[in-house]
This record gives C-alpha cells, structure tokens and sequence, in this order.
C-alpha cells in the first residue's frame, strides 16, 4: 500500500487525503518519523482534518516529543471542536489528559 501511495505522489498528486494515507500506513509501518512528515503536509493543506491531527500527535509521541504531540493535538481538539467531531474531540483530550499526568510524574 505505501509503494503504490508513494508513487502516486512521485507522479505529481498531492493531497490531503494523499498525505492522510501516506501517515496512515506509515504509522501502522512503524515509522512514526515518516508518518509525522506526511501528517504534518495533511494538515498543511487542510487544518480542519481533526484526524490527521490526532494521528500526527500519536506519532510525536512515539518519537518522544511530547510538546510537539501537545501542538498537534491541541490543534486537532480546536478542529474537531468547530467540526463538532465529538469522538475526535474526546479522543485527542484524554490523548493531551496523559501527557499532563506524565509530565506530573516527572517534575
């Protein structure tokens, strides 16, 4: 799935729900450095994709930056809040919920 979605995107297409797939099937691949690049041109050409957020504030995470993952889900709970996405919103508040008692645990 990611050659093909790779090779759409060397031919030229280039899109939201492109880059959605692409951070998507990174994710799920592993590389939470290579999906974070694709998310992050996703919300770049549609900030209101509340779950492109999420998905790039999990793979923020899980490559250990906790602030970046902060920023991406914050901007994720604003889109989902206008959109009135109400599982995305719930979803990315227990995502920032965890990060603040994980910051707690080591101050």
């Amino acid at each position: 799935m990611i050659e093909s979605l790779e090779k759409m995107l060397a031919k030229g297409v280039d899109n939201a729900l492109l880059r959605f797939g692409l951070g998507k099937a990174w994710l799920d691949n592993g590389d939470a450095a290579q999906a974070a690049e694709h998310l992050r041109h996703c919300v770049a050409f549609d900030s209101k994709y509340s779950a492109a957020w999420k998905l790039l504030g999990k793979a923020e995470q899980l490559q250990g930056n906790a602030l970046r993952a902060r920023e991406a889900w914050g901007s994720g709970l604003a889109a989902a809040k206008a959109a009135g996405d109400k599982q995305a919103e719930k979803e990315m508040s227990v995502f920032l919920k965890k990060l603040d008692r994980a910051a707690a645990t080591r101050e």
